[in-house]
């Protein structure tokens, strides 16, 4: 029996023979619709690498270096969904590409974080310059807010349909810069208004616990389990209703 129907607990094999080609194609035009919002994704990151490093040479931030870096990475990831999305569609082959997009997009939060951590410290005990306020770089990256906001939902909602981890995760690095923006502004509008240049490097030091796990969960793959179609679904509804565990929910938050 094919795997959609070993899913569907309720359906019979002639019922589920019924709606099998239905589903194949409501699959094939959400996975378009995910590879067009990741390619979306990808341009947006490269305009907003470029601006964002022009910005670091006239300013010495080390956040908005960070920044830039991290759209380096999520060029990195969004290039990993490209390859996921276009993957041979059997059985096999899905599970097979989907563990190690997976696996790789872990790799690329663990090292965002190693690097956030090293520059950051560096720039604390003095070794860099400091930064100078960024009228530009606060433009970027009030824009990249907005931008990264709209591809996080939609990519959400796109990877609870498809039961993808991969893209979920990719998701996640678009929320990670809707995060490390407010962290920046932050930083660089306390540095602008009371020349305050320790709270740049600091506000890129929020970030890092989020990125280590969620680049452990994505490496070890031990968040969810491969049997579990409706893991993925509670764990979206938790991130999405709970703001990633920031905020607390009721006991019964997303209970099927």
């Amino acid at each position: 029996m094919p795997e959609f129907c070993r899913s569907q607990r309720h359906d019979s094999p002639s019922t589920c023979r019924v709606k099998l080609p239905i589903m194949y194609k409501v699959l094939q035009n959400l996975r378009r619709s995910a590879l067009i919002l990741v390619i979306i994704g990808l341009a947006w990151n490269l305009v907003e690498t470029a601006i964002a490093f022009w910005a670091t040479l006239q300013s010495g931030s080390v956040a908005l270096l960070a920044f830039g870096l991290d759209s380096i990475v999520e060029l990195v990831a969004g290039g990993i969904l490209v390859w996921r999305l276009q993957a041979n569609k059997d059985d096999h082959n899905e599970v097979s590409a989907e563990k190690r997009a997976q696996k790789l997009l872990g790799l690329t939060f663990l090292l965002l974080a190693a690097y956030i951590a090293l520059h950051s410290s560096a720039n604390l005990l003095g070794w860099l310059p400091q930064p100078e306020p960024s009228p530009l770089g606060i433009a970027i990256i009030v824009a990249s807010a907005v931008v990264m906001t709209t591809l996080y939902i939609a990519k959400m909602r796109i990877a609870v349909r498809i039961q993808s981890w991969s893209l979920r995760a990719e998701a996640m690095e678009t929320l990670f810069c809707d995060i490390q923006d407010l962290a920046i502004l932050i930083g660089l509008a306390l540095n602008a208004l009371f020349a305050w240049w320790w709270a740049d490097p600091v506000a890129s030091w929020i970030l890092i616990p989020f990125l280590i796990n969620e680049g452990i969960e994505n490496f070890s793959g031990s968040d969810h389990h491969e049997d579990d179609n409706e893991s993925i679904i509670r764990r979206v509804c938790f991130e999405i209703n709970c703001l990633y565990g920031i905020i607390r929910c009721r006991a019964t938050c997303c209970e099927a």
